[in-house]
């Protein structure tokens, strides 16, 4: 079911021949859906990732979660137009504190890779109206909302220890550390993509909060 909605909102975007017909179609389609979505979200994020169902990146629990990834970065990209999105659209910011949880969690690498390239996505994100106004700032409420959103959940853990929980390799090299695991004798190197995204995510979340901070002290 996560698969099939995901393929049926990425070709309604793709065959639209007018942007906001798309557009249009994607909101007929999400809005019965949308309280059903945010409820997978939570009890599906908020699940237990520690136990043995998600040991395997093969298994069919981590296949199940890997499908839920794919689903959020279609909902990601229907959120094309600056209109009020549905909640559904706007869960991955206004909840991202479950992402940010389960990427230090002990789930298999290749889950944690797509969450923090999805993020990577979530930061450069701008909606048609922001892309071409050239605007290098958010001029669009609701987005701008949600980008402060997962901006302040994003540098709170950074502030805390969250950077040092994230493996940098499916082996293991870890952020700030080329340790390996205990019994790992093989060198492995970084995985430069996941580097690069989490350090673009800190960065981009770090600019946009010091661009929306009000006083001089929140921005120290």
């Amino acid at each position: 079911c996560l698969c099939a909605l995901a393929a049926l909102l990425k070709e309604t975007l793709k065959d639209a021949l007018v942007p906001r017909a798309g557009t249009a179609r994607v909101a007929k389609l999400l809005a019965p859906l949308d309280a059903v979505l945010e409820g997978f979200y939570n009890a599906i994020l908020l699940h237990h990732f520690d136990s043995h169902h998600y040991t395997s990146p093969y298994s069919e629990a981590t296949n199940n979660l890997i499908s839920f990834v794919d689903l959020l970065e279609a909902l990601l990209a229907s959120r094309v137009e600056p209109e009020l999105p549905l909640r559904c659209q706007r869960i991955l910011f206004l909840k991202v504190s479950y992402v940010l949880n389960l990427i230090s969690s002990s789930i298999p690498y290749v889950i944690k890779k797509k969450f923090i390239l999805l993020l990577k996505k979530c930061v450069l994100y701008k909606s048609r109206e922001d892309a071409e106004s050239g605007s290098l700032f958010l001029q669009t409420p609701s987005l701008c909302e949600d980008m402060l959103a997962l901006s302040n959940a994003v540098l709170q853990v950074v502030n805390l220890t969250w950077l040092n929980q994230i493996p940098l390799s499916g082996k293991s090299s870890y952020f700030g550390s080329s340790e390996a695991a205990p019994g790992d004798d093989s060198q492995v190197g970084s995985d430069q993509t996941v580097l690069r995204a989490l350090s673009l995510v800190v960065l981009k979340a770090l600019e946009f909060k010091i661009h929306n901070s009000a006083t001089e002290a929140e921005i120290k």
